[in-house]
């Protein structure tokens, strides 16, 4: 098979799940790293980072990376990431990981900034931060600008949890239930572009739309926007007994992530800092 060639200065894109997708959609000339082919209005690689098999790609001298992969459960470490790291000749000029706000584990609902050390509290979290620092080590033996953006909930059409709405799946009391970080898709999409971009300084960035309303608030909000019944709500006790382990490690670890950097550093003004108005632009796609 003839290798996808990259044009010169074009970002490419592991991984083409939801959040690839939209920023592919937002950059055409992006080429796409996914397991299977996405559109053929759209330039794809096909390659499965759980396979040991050589890159199917053509890179030119300068290009940037965007790295949407979860790591595998299978491992303790990122064997996707070092897969894709072991092939990259010539090293992009700069790497932006999108990684999860989960790394910095509990905080009983205080802030946490980039500087606060990471503190990961379940598997999923320390692979994160293995990758991170995998990531690291590896820009900076190849002398490439490091970007990790420290992502929250995402959001957005699809991804509104109507379906467990209408099952009446049960949520938190509000009591119980700590503050919500979250993030629009297109806001991650417009944080992802500046990350990318080389007037960016590298470094780690949280990313969220500031908005901290629980959870609960969300799922409610969802269900009143459309026009369904609010879902029943039960204790933190009574969760303990009823959801699962990875529902609960999202719920019991709480935090409230600061974004000033985002903003101040990476220069995102976000069309959805109001969740209200990201849930509205949500179901509004959703119907059209």
């Amino acid at each position: 098979m003839t290798p996808v060639k990259i044009d010169d200065d074009a970002v490419l894109v592991v991984g083409t799940g939801y959040v690839g997708r939209r920023f592919i959609a937002q950059l055409p000339s992006a080429v796409g790293l996914s397991r299977s082919p996405i559109s053929p209005l759209q330039q794809t690689a096909v390659f499965d980072l759980d396979d040991d098999v050589p890159l199917p790609l053509s890179l030119p001298d300068h290009y940037s990376v965007l790295y949407t992969v979860p790591p595998s459960s299978d491992f303790e470490t990122d064997v996707r990431l070092e897969r894709l790291l072991e092939r990259l000749m010539p090293v992009p000029q700069r790497f932006v990981y999108i990684s999860t706000t989960g790394v910095y584990g509990n905080h009983d609902g205080e802030s946490v900034n980039e500087e606060t050390p990471v503190n990961p509290e379940n598997d999923r979290a320390r692979r994160r931060v293995a990758a991170e620092e995998l990531l690291r080590a590896w820009c900076t033996r190849h002398d490439s600008e490091f970007v990790v953006l420290r992502v929250p909930g995402i959001y957005g059409p699809e991804r509104l949890g109507i379906r467990r709405i209408r099952e009446a799946a049960a949520v938190i009391a509000e009591q119980d239930v700590g503050p919500g970080n979250r993030i629009h898709v297109d806001d991650l999409v417009r944080c992802c572009e500046a990350a990318i971009s080389n007037d960016a300084p590298a470094g780690i960035v949280n990313v969220g739309d500031g908005d901290h309303r629980s959870s609960t608030w969300f799922t409610n909000e969802v269900a009143r926007q459309s026009n369904l019944a609010p879902p029943p709500t039960i204790s933190m006790a009574a969760a303990e007994r009823e959801f699962s382990p990875m529902r609960l490690s999202f719920l019991k670890e709480s935090r409230r992530v600061s974004t000033a950097k985002m903003r101040d550093v990476l220069g995102v003004n976000l069309r959805y800092a109001n969740a209200e108005d990201g849930i509205r632009a949500s179901i509004a796609e959703e119907r059209s």
